[in-house]
């Protein structure tokens, strides 16, 4: 149960992140990934969306702040990354809404500039870069503002 952390040494070892948040999201649709730039933010959402069945090809939508994963289910995932934004507005542009409080999974970059929009309940994930012990530290918990 939430919370844990995870010490990743290999890129095997994310796959038992994955399947932990999977099987811990509960009601959650909406996963923040916190980490600073190179902490493998797009990595263990790659992992992440193979393990829910998606076949498009993963990538961080840096320029284009959102993109749209199908599963092998037919059931939509969003991935956004919010680093380029420079103001709240711009998440409003493109309808952050519409895609936070829908039943769509949303995988979140870069929530930190984003944070007051985040629905009341989500699931946070913070990663850290050990580079001595040549190692990430990946730790998951609920966030509930309610």
């Amino acid at each position: 149960m939430i919370p844990k952390t995870f010490i990743i040494k290999t890129l095997d070892d994310l796959n038992a992140v994955s399947e932990f948040l999977i099987a811990n999201k509960g009601q959650n649709n909406v996963i923040a990934f916190y980490g600073l730039m190179g902490a493998g933010k797009t990595t263990l959402i790659t992992n992440l969306c193979q393990k829910l069945g998606v076949l498009d090809t993963v990538n961080s939508p840096t320029f284009s702040i959102v993109n749209e994963y199908v599963t092998l289910n037919n059931e939509s995932i969003f991935h956004f990354d919010f680093y380029r934004i420079k103001k709240l507005e711009e998440a409003f542009d493109i309808g952050y809404e519409n895609y936070f409080y829908s039943d769509n999974l949303c995988l979140i970059e870069w929530p930190e500039l984003i944070e007051s929009l985040l629905p009341e309940r989500y699931l946070k994930v913070e990663l850290s870069v050990d580079d001595q012990a040549e190692q990430r530290k990946i730790s998951c918990s609920f966030v509930r503002n309610d």
